[in-house]
Formats: structure tokens, C-alpha cells, sequence
């Protein structure tokens, strides 16, 4: 037996043994989403060009911290297209594969669920055609790669599909890998979100084949952006004039968040999904009491509507955790973990 092939069953036993840790096999997908529960993005980690290049290197010692603090599960973004061939066959970096495989362990050895998605497939926003059977073949791997993986381990097709992606080519890529995961992972849950950034917007565009009910349906939701997102460098000089906008509370800013939570719920009645909110927070350049209380409601308001939801992020630009301090913001983690007890030691 090859050294590859002794490390590639090696690595889907011990997946395979923190099945029996924590996850319950055969949970319909509506018991899978609520073991989702309170998540936590690893964010700007391995979804950066190259991990460290964005400020944050995945540390074991950081799924210990989220489980103890009160987390269910982790979203891991991940650029797998920075690691794999542009040209056929497409292979991803088989060091890449145990970096991934690295974390999972580390999530389930915590006994936190975990996604792992598409993330920042610049190309394919831009020219989709072009990049179609690559992303395919990326996923056929991933796929195969982790077909004997715990229960506990979801897909997450792509990370907010926007710009010429649009909801027609979108629909049918989601068609296409379904199809090719399908073939390696009939019962693995998958998560999929509509275009425009994963917006509530196009949720009524979203097409899934109503054979596969192995699906949760994902989210994001960052209003009102002008708050959210006062000072990201990445949105453009007008968010300069953002700075100091705050979030208070008053019964209209809440409303707000109620009315398009209350369609985001009905959306999924309708189609008998179970609903994930893949990603909220509020930027660091935000007041820090305007950033917690709208946290705070944010959290209670999916809650209450039966949504998992994974913040954004860790330890970065939203962060909950301040890396270089090692302790938790307080105020953040209360109002995501409000019985938590926060013990930096």
C-alpha cells in the first residue's frame, strides 16, 4: 500500500471515529440544522490567497476556545481554487487536502459540527462559463475525499454567488454538483445559498430539486450595510462617511430586521427548508455597544424563527476573539453566548 493511500484512510478513520464522539446518525436534515445551532466563521484563515496572509494562522488551541464558550459548530471558508490546477485535471494540492483535513479533525474532535465551503472563487463570479467544469471537478474531489467522513462534516456548494453568476447559470451549476456529490455522498447535508451575496432578496430565484431534501438553504445578512460595514476598507471610499453611524434599537431599526427574518421564515415554510444564516456581524470600526446590541438581536431574532447562524468572524475585522490579547470581547461573546461565562485563563 502506498504512503498516500495509508495516509488518506488514516485520515478518514479518525473522521470516521468522531462520528461516534457526538453525531447522531440518521437525523433528518431539520435535526442536522438544529445541531448547527450557534456557529462561528473561521474567517480570513484559509480562505486568503495563502493562510497567514490575511493576519490569522488556524490554531489548534481556537476550537477548544469556541467550544468551550459556548458554540455548536464552525464555517470554514476555504480558496480551493488558489490550490489546484487551472488546467485539467484540476488536482487540488494534496498538502492542501491535510491542511483541510487537519481542521475538520479539530472541530470534531471538540464536538463541534463543521462546514466546509467554496470560498472566494473570484473567476467564476466573473467569467462562470469559463470556470464551470473546474469548480465541478474541485467538488467531485472534495467530495470524494470525504465521502466516508462523520456525519457531523457539511458541504457548502459556494460562498455568496454574485456578480455574472447569476440566478439562471447559478441554478444550474447548483444542478451540476449536486449531481457529482451526489455520487459520493447520497445523505451528506449540503448547504446552498442564493445569489447577490447570498441575499434574502433572491431566495424566490433559488432553484433546488425537490428530490434532495438533504439541503439546508443559506443566508447572509449585514443590514443596514451602512452600519455593518462603516470603515471596510473594501467597500469603497463611501464608507468613510459611514463612520459613527450607530445601531440603538429603536422599534423601526428593529422592525427592519424582523420583517425580512419574518421572509426569509416564510420562504422556508413554503419550501420545507431548513434555514441556515451563514453570516452577520458588525465591522470593528462600529461603536462597540451599537456592534453588541445589534449582535444580540440579530442572534435572538434567528433563534426565534428556529435559524442556525454562524458569526462572522473569529478573531479578524469582526472578530469576537482577540488573537493577539488571547481573551474574548466580552460584549460580543455575551451577546451571541448570553450565558456564557467568559474565563480567559
Amino acid at each position: 500500500m502506498s504512503l498516500n493511500k495509508t495516509y488518506y484512510m488514516c485520515v478518514i478513520l479518525l473522521l470516521f471515529l468522531n462520528l461516534a464522539c457526538f453525531a447522531e446518525k440518521d437525523l433528518t436534515v431539520f435535526e442536522v440544522n438544529k445541531k448547527l445551532g450557534r456557529g462561528i466563521n473561521l474567517g480570513n484563515s484559509l480562505e486568503a490567497p495563502k493562510e497567514g496572509q490575511w493576519g490569522v494562522t488556524l490554531q489548534e488551541e481556537y476550537f477548544k476556545l469556541i467550544k468551550q464558550a459556548g458554540f455548536e459548530s464552525v464555517r470554514i471558508p476555504i480558496k480551493w481554487s488558489a490550490h489546484a490546477l487551472q488546467q485539467k485535471p484540476y488536482t487540488i494540492d494534496p498538502n492542501f487536502f491535510e491542511r483541510i483535513d487537519w481542521a475538520i479533525r479539530n472541530a470534531l474532535s471538540n464536538n463541534l459540527y463543521v462546514i466546509i465551503n467554496m470560498h472566494h472563487y473570484d473567476e467564476i463570479y466573473d467569467e462562470p462559463e469559463k470556470h464551470m467544469e473546474r469548480f465541478v471537478s474541485l467538488w467531485h474531489q472534495i467530495a470524494e475525499h470525504y465521502k466516508e467522513a462523520s456525519e457531523a462534516v457539511l458541504f457548502e456548494l459556494l460562498n455568496e454567488p454574485c456578480k455574472k453568476l447569476d440566478d439562471k447559470i447559478w441554478n444550474q451549476l447548483i444542478a451540476e454538483t449536486l449531481r457529482v456529490v451526489r455520487k459520493s455522498n447520497s445523505q451528506r447535508v449540503v448547504v446552498i445559498g442564493p445569489t447577490n451575496w447570498n441575499s434574502i432578496d433572491k431566495l424566490d430565484k433559488l432553484v433546488l430539486p425537490d428530490s434532495d431534501r438533504n439541503i439546508i438553504v443559506s443566508f447572509h445578512y449585514y443590514q443596514p450595510f451602512n452600519f455593518t460595514h462603516q470603515g471596510a476598507e473594501w467597500t469603497g471610499e463611501q464608507s468613510k462617511n459611514w463612520l459613527g453611524t450607530k445601531w440603538t434599537g429603536t422599534d423601526n431599526e428593529k422592525q427592519a430586521i424582523e420583517k425580512d427574518f419574518d421572509g426569509v421564515f416564510e420562504w422556508g415554510k413554503e419550501h420545507n427548508r431548513p434555514i441556515y444564516l451563514g453570516e452577520f456581524g458588525a465591522y470593528s470600526k462600529a461603536d462597540m455597544q451599537s456592534r453588541a446590541r445589534w449582535t444580540a438581536f440579530v442572534a435572538r431574532e434567528a433563534e426565534k424563527k428556529n435559524f442556525s447562524w454562524s458569526y462572522w468572524e473569529f478573531c479578524s475585522g469582526f472578530g469576537v476573539y482577540d488573537s493577539s490579547e488571547k481573551k474574548w470581547r466580552e460584549p460580543l461573546l455575551k451577546s451571541l453566548i448570553a450565558e456564557t461565562k467568559i474565563d480567559d485563563d
